[in-house]
């Protein structure tokens, strides 16, 4: 579902573009067309579009959560277990059985997302559904999973798994010693993960154009695997002899490729610009759109293009932070590759499987591997360093003081 951020289009103030209004609360169209959607690496038998909301639940494969059932599983929603909150609402922190998928206590079972739709307003039950339209459907690694969802009176709300290291945009753009900067060969791992995760949707039998990909979508499990999550803007390709879909313009502002702004004609092509722009974002570690930046950089792909193909000038856009973890070569090749995803001309783009191939010859497996494991090694030893400076902490304190180590930001998840 569409949140309201500093640089997301929101529905009471849009972005007029053209004949479009980019909104980030809006569904497409006329709102009731939730199309089906499978892949080709699914059996499962999906049934023609449009579907009714009956028609989805029931065959989402998905657990239906009672609200009770949701209110144990978050301790009654406790404030202290919130993950993220956003324009849908809030993303608590919960606890399931594994096998029965019953509330449970903390710490003694499956830990997981519940996200909370605000009581108000028809146009986030439409991206609720779409939601459990999309991952009730699809199964991929590069894809968060959705377990379950509960509709009881005017609670809405959807489970998912938990993803411990939060989103590419808090690694990103956060600061603080919770948050290192990741490394090079994390940041393409990232890359490549998500960009598999497009390339499956793009591949589906009926083919799925997620519409709002950025970092702040893109979620990291234990080990930086990159899965896919907010699905409440997704919708059904073009079919037959179409080029093209038309909608109304939303996603957030400067992730949205400008033939889209422009046109409302929505391709895969158009989320392969939006790659593009995250790939400029895990290069630079620079936002899309940051009006705090000087004037001439408030946009990272107009500022950005002059110096990616250029051997001396390309350093200049390149994230400090990773200075020294990888060759000139391999900076050009994805400066190149982020290049042609965001050309103006969509027809001029690879697809998703292009990059895919790309990442994965620009990332050797050798080197990642060893990167990695050296990056993890360096994590573990700095939590074991919190942990002991915890203990000696509480050791010192007073009788009547009990110091501890300050606990770990909570990621906002799903914003």
């Amino acid at each position: 579902m569409g949140i309201c951020l500093s640089n997301q289009i929101k529905a009471e103030s849009p972005f007029h573009t053209g004949t479009g209004v980019i909104s980030s609360k809006m569904i497409s169209g006329d709102g009731t067309e939730l199309s089906s959607s499978s892949s080709k690496r699914s059996s499962s038998s999906i049934p023609p579009t449009p579907r009714s909301e009956g028609e989805i639940l029931q065959s989402s494969n998905l657990k239906s959560f009672s609200f009770s059932d949701l209110k144990s599983a978050t301790r009654n929603f406790r404030p202290d277990s919130v993950l993220g909150e956003g324009g849908f609402g809030s993303v608590f922190k919960g606890w399931i059985d594994e096998q029965t998928l019953a509330a449970s206590r903390p710490g003694s079972s499956m830990v997981v997302a519940v996200k909370r739709l605000n009581q108000e307003g028809w146009q986030g039950h439409k991206e609720w559904l779409a939601e459990i339209n999309y991952l009730g459907q699809l199964r991929h690694h590069n894809l968060v999973k959705l377990i379950g969802y509960c509709l009881e009176d005017d609670h809405r709300l959807l489970v998912y798994e938990f993803m411990p290291k939060g989103s590419m945009e808090n690694h990103l753009f956060r600061r603080g010693s919770y948050f290192q900067p990741l490394s090079w060969s994390l940041r393409m791992k990232i890359a490549l993960g998500a960009a598999r995760g497009l390339a499956f949707l793009h591949n589906a039998e009926t083919t799925v154009i997620y519409r709002d990909f950025k970092t702040s979508n893109i979620l990291l499990d234990s080990t930086y695997n990159a899965k896919l999550s907010d699905f409440g803007l997704a919708r059904d390709g073009p079919t037959g002899d179409k080029s093209h879909v038309s909608t109304r313009v939303m996603g957030t502002y400067g992730y949205a490729a400008p033939e889209y702004l422009s046109t409302g004609h929505l391709t895969t092509k158009s989320d392969v610009y939006s790659f593009g722009v995250v790939l400029l974002e895990i290069l630079t570690g620079k936002k899309a759109i940051d009006k705090n930046r000087p004037t001439g950089e408030h946009n990272l792909v107009e500022w950005a293009k002059p110096y990616l193909t250029n051997k001396r000038r390309i350093f200049r856009v390149m994230d400090t932070r990773i200075e020294g973890q990888y060759s000139v070569d391999r900076a050009l090749k994805a400066a190149t590759l982020a290049l042609q995803c965001i050309s103006m001309d969509p027809r001029s783009r690879p697809n998703m499987d292009e990059v895919v191939k790309a990442l994965e010859q620009l990332l050797d497996s050798k080197d990642a591997s060893k990167a990695e494991k050296k990056e993890m090694e360096k994590e573990h030893g700095l939590n074991r360093r919190r942990q002991s400076n915890g203990r000696q902490n509480s050791c010192k304190s007073g009788a009547g003081e009990m110091r501890t180590a300050p606990a770990y930001p909570r990621p906002a998840l799903y914003a």
